[in-house]
């Protein structure tokens, strides 16, 4: 195994601390005589137990050694699969590298592990060739990578050549990509500087634009801005503002969840990493999707200047901004940064502004950098009873009547001091608590 690896060239840059690299070393102190049988059959089931970590992590199932192997080479970003991302296998003497590379792996993907296992009196690498994970709820691992991964294995599994893996790992690129970005569709932001990184989000809340009852106009004005965007067309910068509980981050969890096969992804980017933008804008320019940074609630006191540093990137610096990359942002502001009487009439604390018109200007010229503003009201009592109805329809456990539901409804609305989506869904959830 350490030999193999050793001549590997366009997938060389495997983690030295992952597991292969580490099971290789382990098997050439094996095949060296250096380490006894107790060490080394320690080491390995401490490996095993990293591979059954990744497999409840991502749900694998079946030959977990294929499985692994088959994320190995899904998640690899080296530059032939990120060419490969962006349009296909193409004709080049990289394809004799790739491919013996490739008839390497998949010699590990028939490793015989017999004699290790005989002479160090362990048989985990036969139970992870036909293990059979606990059913558990999707929600418990990352479903949208298992699937990927499992069946980017049983492919594999079926091909009789390099050429034909070949044609199933370029195949398997264009089609998902490559790395976190290829196996994922929602991305939180962490670190900074060169510590910066985008980290799954595992646990996506899977809602559809369907799902969102009435604010039919926004959700025209969305998808028809975002199909725009997807499909290479000329689209805008979106600000969702209106009044809280009201569907503005909800419809942007939507749009994910019915784009993403389309080459979609979200990157969540809080207030507080304003100054991030720029380096993630630079980690993602040159990928093969399509990003919506997604900037929720999103508002500044008149004492915060983050918002100019967020103007000069949307537009306004020198670099133009890729046009793989939008800004979505929700607000209860319509203007984004809190604005006083004095701004406006130029009296007050601040009456001292020579130039109190060009102060006010400024204030507002951040919401001017948003192409399409979409408004989201609070819906109106019958609105708010049919959205009410709508989800209650969902849950057959939900045996009220109409009227019934309606006049818990109201109370419920009454007792909280307002009606909104938000409440709605939160009186559903107290009515199925008290069912259940």
């Amino acid at each position: 195994m350490h030999r193999k690896i050793a001549r590997l060239v366009v997938y060389r840059n495997l983690d030295p601390d992952g597991i292969l690299c580490r099971l290789a070393d382990i098997f050439k102190r094996f095949y060296d005589g250096t380490g006894t049988p107790e060490e080394l059959a320690g080491e390995i089931l401490a490996q095993i137990h990293r591979l059954l970590d990744l497999a409840t992590q991502f749900g694998f199932n079946g030959n977990l050694w294929h499985n692994y192997l088959a994320y190995l080479l899904a998640t690899t970003e080296n530059p032939f699969s990120l060419t490969c991302e962006k349009v296909g296998a193409r004709p080049g003497s990289v394809n004799v590298l790739v491919m013996a590379d490739l008839k390497l792996f998949r010699e590990l993907f028939d490793y015989n592990f017999s004699e290790i296992e005989r002479v160090l009196e362990i048989n985990c690498f036969s139970l992870i060739s036909r293990y059979q994970a606990i059913d558990k709820e999707a929600r418990k691992y990352n479903h949208g990578v298992s699937e990927k991964v499992r069946s980017f294995s049983a492919a594999i599994e079926q091909t009789e050549s390099e050429r034909d893996l070949f044609r199933v790992v370029t195949d398997f690129y264009r089609e998902h990509g490559v790395g976190m970005l290829g196996l994922n569709k929602g991305f939180r932001v962490n670190g900074h500087g060169d510590a910066l990184r985008l980290e799954p989000i595992t646990n996506m809340y899977e809602v559809t634009l369907d799902d969102l009852i009435g604010c039919t106009n926004q959700k025209q004005m969305l998808v028809a801005n975002t199909e725009a965007f997807i499909q290479g067309r000329r689209a805008n910068n979106l600000l969702l503002y209106g009044d809280s509980g009201t569907g503005k981050s909800t419809c942007i969890k939507a749009l994910l969840n019915q784009y993403h096969d389309q080459g979609l992804r979200v990157i969540e980017l809080y207030k507080h990493q304003i100054q991030e933008l720029a380096p993630v804008i630079s980690l993602i320019k040159n990928r093969n999707y399509r990003f919506i940074i997604f900037m929720d609630d999103l508002s500044f006191e008149d004492f915060e200047t983050e918002y100019k540093y967020l103007k000069a990137v949307i537009e306004g610096g020198m670099e133009l901004t890729p046009d793989n990359i939008l800004i979505y942002a929700t607000s209860n502001r319509r203007h984004l940064i809190r604005e006083t009487w004095s701004d406006r009439t130029g009296s007050g604390e601040s009456s001292d502004d020579i130039h109190a018109a060009d102060t006010a200007e400024e204030k507002i010229s951040l919401v001017n950098r948003f192409g399409v503003t979409i408004r989201f009201d609070r819906p109106t009592l019958q609105e708010y009873l049919e959205i009410v109805r709508g989800i209650a329809r969902r849950y057959p456990e939900i045996s009220l009547s109409d009227d019934e539901l309606a006049e818990k409804a109201r109370q419920w609305g009454l007792w909280h001091g307002n009606v909104s989506g938000r409440r709605a869904q939160q009186f559903i959830n107290d009515l199925l608590g008290r069912i259940g």
